[in-house]
């Protein structure tokens, strides 16, 4: 299937680019483009995209804002946030996952490594860039927000607990059917059943269940 991307920046020149690159990959196709949040927001809901790129610093409704409202919206389950910026620091990790966001990435990475970045997302996959220490924005995750609300752990089974407690230590499917000695398709199958009971829309919001909760709790 193509993957379908939204592109959210306020610079028309970086959205261009970005669109030259992704059009040049034949399972994907960018099907529209905002220049702030609020463009994106209605954009997202007209088209419903694979993927929404989203830059964080925009005029009117920034990123951030945006991502939460498209999460939030029931009708857009099936798209997923990839934040990429300039602005690459440890918080605005933290308040991009709370909002949502199945990724981030800076603006400086490799051709390669955004598209890859696309289709991570697009496969339901959490995706963190390397300079986005695990251990800072599990520091930011497992300070609660105001009112943040707690995930229901009871309904899950002892080996899902295992398998989300590793996944949000930031192993691999197959890094964690090694340790288990099972086949990477039922640790996808243990996530997905996660996912479903605690509601979680990805990888990525079970990660941040998983430290909201205290589940796991930053080292």
């Amino acid at each position: 299937m193509t993957i379908r991307v939204l592109l959210a920046d306020d610079q028309a020149l970086l959205r261009s680019t970005f669109r030259m690159l992704i059009e040049s990959n034949p399972d994907m196709d960018v099907v529209a483009e905002a220049a702030d949040g609020g463009e994106a927001i209605a954009l997202t809901r007209r088209h419903q995209p694979s993927v929404v790129l989203m830059d964080i610093r925009m005029p009117g409704t920034n990123g951030l804002a945006a991502t939460a409202e498209i999460c939030d919206d029931l009708s857009l389950s099936t798209t997923r946030v990839l934040i990429l910026t300039t602005f690459e620091t440890d918080e605005y990790v933290a308040k991009a996952l709370r909002a949502g966001a199945s990724g981030f990435l800076g603006k400086d990475v490799s051709a390669d490594v955004l598209l890859d970045g696309i289709r991570t997302v697009a496969a339901g996959e959490a995706l963190l860039s390397p300079a986005a220490t695990r251990a800072l924005i599990a520091r930011f995750l497992a300070t609660p927000e105001p009112e943040a609300p707690i995930a229901e752990l009871a309904a899950l089974t002892a080996r899902e607990r295992e398998v989300m407690v590793m996944a949000a230590e930031g192993k691999s499917n197959t890094e964690i059917a090694g340790h288990l000695v099972v086949s990477p398709l039922t640790v996808r199958t243990h996530i997905q059943r996660a996912m479903r009971k605690l509601h979680a829309r990805d990888r990525a919001q079970l990660v941040v269940i998983a430290y909201q909760t205290g589940l796991v709790r930053p080292r």
